[in-house]
Parts: C-alpha cells; sequence; structure tokens
C-alpha cells in the first residue's frame, strides 16, 4: 500500500485496573457489579479490568464472583485462603492488577464507582495520584465521623510527611506508584501512609459517601483500633519512641511536686504516674510487636484460588503464598 494511503496509527490504549476487596458482601454485591459496569463507560484509549479479592469470605460472595468471571471478559477474581483484613485485600488486588493505572474502591457502594472516569481523565493529564475526599459520610455514628475526622488529624500532627485528610483508600494509582508500594518489605502495609510517604504528585476529587447499600459495617471497633495501630506505627514518626522519655521527665516533677504538696494530695499522684509509664511502656511494646512481624517474614495474604480466565474451570487451585 502506496504511504500516501497508510491509516494514521490508532492512539495508545491504556489499560485501567479496577480492584475491589470483599468479605462478606453478598447482600450488595450484585449491584456493585451492575454499577461498576456501568460507571465503566468505553472512553477512547482507554480500557478497563475488573479485579474482585475475596478476603476469606464465609457467605456466598466468592460463588456471584465466579458467575462475575463467567459473564464478562474483563473480570479476574482472587480469593484468600482465609480473613488477612482490608489493607492486604488492597494489597493483593494491587499486586494483580496489569494496568497502566489501579483504582481501589470498596465493594459496598459507599463510594461512587461513577467517578472513575473523572479519576482517569485526572490521571491522563499527568497526576500520579487521584484521590477521593470525603466532604460528609452519611449513614455513620457520630462516633464514626468524630473519631475518623479526629485520627486522620492527628495522624497528620505526628507524621514526618504530609498526610491527605479525609481520604481512604479509594484512589487512582499510577503504574509507577504500584510498583513502588508492591515492592515495599513491610509485613503490615498501611497502604493511605505508604502512598503520601511517597511523595507523588496527587490531587483530589471531593464527594459524599454514601450508606451503606445494604449489610454492615465490616470495621468493626476492634478493627478500627488496628488500622490506627498500624497507621502510627507506620507514619514514620519518631514521637510515640519518645514518649518513655516524656514520661520519665513527667515522673521525676511529679515527685518534685509531691513534695511541694500537701501529704493528701499525693495519695493520687504515684498511680497516675504508674499509668503514665505502663502507657509508654505500651507503646515501645506495640513497636516490637511490628519488628516481631516484620523479621518473622511472613507473607501479607495467601492466595487459595486464581481465577485468570473466563473459561469455565480455569482455575488455579492450589494454595500459594504471596508476600
Amino acid at each position: 500500500m502506496p504511504a500516501s494511503q497508510t491509516s494514521p496509527p490508532s492512539p495508545t490504549t491504556h489499560l485501567i485496573s479496577v480492584v475491589l476487596p470483599c468479605y462478606n458482601e453478598e447482600a450488595v454485591l450484585a449491584r456493585t457489579h451492575d454499577r461498576i459496569a456501568r460507571a465503566l463507560r468505553p472512553v477512547e484509549g482507554v480500557r478497563y479490568e475488573v479485579i474482585y479479592v475475596d478476603d476469606g469470605s464465609a457467605d456466598a460472595t466468592w460463588n456471584l464472583i465466579r458467575t462475575f468471571t463467567r459473564e464478562s471478559p474483563m473480570v479476574r477474581a482472587v480469593r484468600f485462603s482465609r480473613n488477612f483484613g482490608h489493607q492486604a485485600a488492597c494489597l493483593g488486588g494491587l499486586k494483580e492488577a496489569r494496568g497502566d493505572a489501579v483504582v481501589v474502591i470498596d465493594a459496598d457502594l459507599q463510594d461512587p464507582p461513577e467517578i472513575i472516569p473523572e479519576m482517569v481523565a485526572r490521571w491522563r493529564q499527568g497526576w500520579h495520584v487521584v484521590s477521593a475526599r470525603r466532604t460528609a459520610r452519611h449513614g455513620e455514628t457520630a462516633f464514626k465521623n468524630l473519631s475518623a475526622f479526629a485520627f486522620y488529624r492527628l495522624l497528620g500532627r505526628i507524621s514526618d510527611h504530609p498526610v491527605a485528610f479525609d481520604t481512604g483508600d479509594f484512589r487512582l494509582l499510577d503504574r509507577e506508584v504500584v510498583d513502588l508500594l508492591t515492592g515495599l518489605t513491610d509485613r503490615e502495609l498501611f497502604l493511605r501512609g505508604a502512598v503520601s510517604w511517597a511523595g507523588f504528585p496527587e490531587t483530589a476529587i471531593e464527594y459524599q459517601r454514601d450508606s451503606r447499600a445494604a449489610g454492615e459495617s465490616k470495621y468493626t471497633l476492634p478493627k478500627m483500633v488496628a488500622l490506627s495501630r498500624s497507621a502510627f506505627l507506620t507514619s514514620g514518626s519518631v514521637l510515640p519512641l519518645r514518649l518513655p522519655l516524656w514520661t520519665g521527665t513527667a515522673s521525676l516533677a511529679g515527685a518534685l511536686a509531691m513534695a511541694l504538696t500537701r501529704r493528701g494530695r499525693a495519695n493520687a499522684l504515684p498511680l497516675a504516674l504508674f499509668g503514665l509509664e505502663s502507657l509508654a511502656v505500651g507503646t515501645v511494646g506495640e513497636y516490637l510487636h511490628a519488628v516481631l512481624r516484620q523479621v518473622q517474614g511472613r507473607p501479607a495474604y495467601v492466595v487459595s484460588e486464581r481465577i485468570r480466565s473466563t473459561i469455565p474451570g480455569a482455575v488455579l487451585a492450589s494454595v500459594e503464598e504471596v508476600a
């Protein structure tokens, strides 16, 4: 064919991976899948893949996911051998993703998948991280709203690097960011903190978080405490490690105060000082526990099943460890 008749080259097509960590989401997952499918409307130069990560669900979540893989060529799935936690499920999805950029979104429909195309548009403008910032949290208790507000502000105060306020794991990450995160050796990786620590160019899209479409929140109080513990231990701040020094200084000051005050006021003071010292020792203990988990070298999760294809039976059934 003459050169003058050669068709112009087609624009580069980018692959966007959408990762959905799931844990006992059978009540809402069908609606989630439908909204995801409608939200990922075709855009010139962009194609999508959807990766479901079943974090050890005990209900029909995995059966629904298997159905999705047979109905759509864009869907892949991974199943953990047990419940390893939300952060592990997010990390597992990032490692499975093949896209030039990856979006992480929960499966409970509190975060709207309809803004994913806008995230992709921001990414195509050159941003490495596109976060979704909550301006309101509908359906949450006053305690949950207050604790979330305080969590981000306190983390921002003690962290040695900037922290994005009111931003969860719902965000788009460029392939360069994904490769960095999945290459880290942290055994208790706090993804939000790791993204902030990396310092890539970041922008945000504001939205109002909806109530859960069905079911109950999987972030119980113990899990919220565990997430907060991981966040503060991996925030990169030396502040917690300095608590024993401050406690010792306070104890000396308290002893001096005891010598100067009336005898009746001194009875409660030793107990208060003991409580402060115990808190400081407990903080150091948390760090030692984190160090122990790090040196043990265990994987963050274990994959028991993986569906790579829409062909029935194309399942990897053997247990495989993934660090």
